[in-house]
């Protein structure tokens, strides 16, 4: 089974939707607050997308999500961002997604080989009751408008994101459900698949790329360049000299002694 949790009139295909409200496409009518009413080992796929931030116990979802999972089934969360002021004021979101999340989802962290790296977490981090383990197989940022610009490097993206907020507006992970033991080289074979996604997400790379893609002019073509009739340079003239002028005599032979003074 595929299961859309929180799937509000957008449950996508193929997929078993849940939401407490009753909505065009929802199957099961249900507050996941109070657990998700599906037996155990019987979820493949988990589509969390812009739901999981209004859950009243985080913890408490989770571990149900965990339940109802069967072992490599894949999760995927589509969150805002935690550094960001419209989702810190917004009184309605009761938990906060990062950079940083995937490592309080394990015991045992696993850092995909590529994409955005999880920073380590040095203090607060007691694990002993964390009752799931969701390792981390894909991370990706959803950037604010004004850092979609293509004149912001990568990496410098990357540096205003550790120093400032409001760079980020949306993340999305996608974790794996780890029941049995599970080698590394299956983790980076699996972090390397195609996953589902939500439908928005098209649209927000469609974003993040055409605002990076600096316009460009197209080049002058030979055959256009030999159409256009060529322009002569034009002819520099030579500086001109300026002769002082002789005084001019006076015709009245009182004035002219005078003027010649």
């Amino acid at each position: 089974m595929k299961l859309d949790l929180g799937c509000g009139a957008s449950k996508h295909p193929d997929f078993f939707g849940i939401d407490r409200r009753p909505q065009d496409g929802v199957d099961l009518v249900w507050d996941v607050n109070n657990g998700i009413p599906l037996p155990d080992d019987s979820v493949e796929w988990v589509m969390a997308s812009r739901s999981l931030p209004y859950i009243q116990n985080l913890y408490t979802v989770l571990s149900e999500i965990y339940r109802i999972s069967i072992h490599k089934a894949v999760i995927c969360i589509l969150a805002p961002y935690a550094h960001s002021f419209k989702t810190a004021t917004n009184p309605l979101l009761r938990h906060r997604f990062d950079e940083h999340t995937p490592r309080y989802l394990t015991k045992e962290f696993y850092q995909p080989p590529h994409g955005p790296e999880c920073p380590v977490v040095s203090h607060y981090l007691d694990l002993e009751e964390v009752p799931f383990d969701f390792r981390l197989l894909r991370m990706e940022y959803f950037y604010n408008e004004a850092f979609r610009s293509p004149i912001y490097e990568a990496d410098e993206v990357q540096e205003l994101q550790r120093l400032q907020t409001n760079v980020v507006d949306e993340i999305m992970y996608h974790l794996v459900v780890v029941k049995e033991s599970i080698a590394v080289a299956e983790l980076d074979h699996m972090s390397r698949q195609a996953h589902p996604e939500p439908h928005c997400v098209q649209a927000l790379r469609k974003n993040d790329a055409s605002a990076s893609q600096p316009e460009s002019s197209e080049p002058q073509t030979s055959k256009q360049a030999a159409a256009e009739p060529a322009v002569p340079p034009k002819r520099m003239s030579a500086p001109r000299r300026y002769r002082k002028k002789a005084p001019r005599l006076s015709r009245h032979p009182k004035k002219r002694t005078r003027f010649l003074r």
